[in-house]
This record gives C-alpha cells, sequence and structure tokens, in this order.
C-alpha cells in the first residue's frame, strides 16, 4: 500500500497533489453561518469596487454581481428568520446595512458620472 501524502517533487510544500495549495494544510475558516455571511459580503466587495478581487489583484466595479450578492443576503435573512442566534442575526443586518449604504453610494457616483448633476434623491442614511 502507499501512501499518498509522502509524495514528494511533484507539489510545492504545504500544497495537494494538485499544487494548488488546497492539500490537508492549507487553512479554511471553519464552516459557520457567519463564515459564509462574511465570504458573501466580501464578494458584494468586490463588485462594488471597494477591495482588490483576490483573484486577480485588481479593483473594478461590476454593480450587478454587487447586486447579486446582497440579494442572496437577503434572502438568507427571510430565510433564517427566527432561525439564528442573536450574534447571527446582528452580523446579517449590520453586513446588509452596510452593503446597501455602498451600492447606492456607488449606484449614485456611477450615475452622477453620467449626468452634470449628482443629485439623485435617494436618502442612503437608512437601512
Amino acid at each position: 500500500m502507499t501512501d499518498k501524502t509522502s509524495s514528494k517533487g511533484s507539489a510545492p510544500e504545504g500544497a495537494g497533489a494538485c499544487g494548488c495549495g488546497c492539500g490537508p494544510e492549507s487553512v479554511l475558516p471553519e464552516v459557520t453561518f457567519s463564515a459564509f455571511i462574511i465570504s458573501l459580503a466580501s464578494a458584494a466587495l468586490v463588485g462594488l469596487g471597494e477591495v482588490a478581487d483576490p483573484a486577480t489583484g485588481r479593483v473594478s466595479r461590476d454593480l450587478l454581481l454587487a447586486r447579486h450578492n446582497i440579494d442572496v443576503l437577503e434572502m438568507l435573512r427571510q430565510k433564517t428568520e427566527g432561525g439564528l442566534n442573536a450574534k447571527e442575526r446582528a452580523l446579517l443586518d449590520q453586513i446588509l446595512c452596510d452593503l446597501h449604504l455602498k451600492y447606492v453610494i456607488n449606484s449614485d457616483t456611477k450615475a452622477a458620472s453620467g449626468a452634470a448633476s449628482g443629485a439623485s434623491g435617494k436618502d442612503a442614511g437608512s437601512c
């Protein structure tokens, strides 16, 4: 019987057999509802152009992608009503409030760049 973990030479140290770093030594966050929510929020922030895309290192804006991730978080809030603990609920509510605000600001910025007037009439101060 061969030991699959003792293979040497083909992949860098700490990497899986495929060389992508997915081996047993790679560190992934614990699978929790909060980690899942933060993952979706991070994807929304990438779409909003608030942070760099981890795959490319570039900052770009994709409001459609951002809106999709925000909508998924909203759907999760509705579907998990009554099933989350207080910390999970507070985290989800705060993330959604922040993302909605950033989305409105980014949407208004995009609209303002195409028009002479930047006034949109939206109240971005409330969730």
